[in-house]
C-alpha cells in the first residue's frame, strides 16, 4: 500500500474509500511539481489510518479486559 501511495497518490486514497480526497489528490499529482506533494500526502495519510486502527484496536483491547 505504502508503494501505491507514492506511485499513484489517488489509487492510494480512492482504494481506502476516501473519494473526494482521491479526485482533489489527483488533480494535484496532474501537475508534475504536485507530484511530490501528493506522494508525501498520501503517505501520511495511510500512516494516521494505520495509526487510527491500532489505537482503535487497542482502546478496545482495554475495554474487554475490565
Amino acid at each position: 500500500m505504502t508503494l501505491i501511495a507514492i506511485l499513484l497518490p489517488w489509487l492510494s486514497f480512492m482504494l481506502r474509500g476516501r473519494i473526494l480526497t482521491g479526485i482533489l489528490c489527483l488533480i494535484l499529482q496532474i501537475t508534475l511539481i504536485g507530484w511530490i506533494p501528493a506522494a508525501v500526502w498520501a503517505c501520511i495519510s495511510l500512516q494516521n489510518s494505520r495509526e487510527d486502527r491500532r489505537t482503535r484496536r487497542l482502546i478496545r483491547a482495554m475495554k474487554e479486559s475490565k
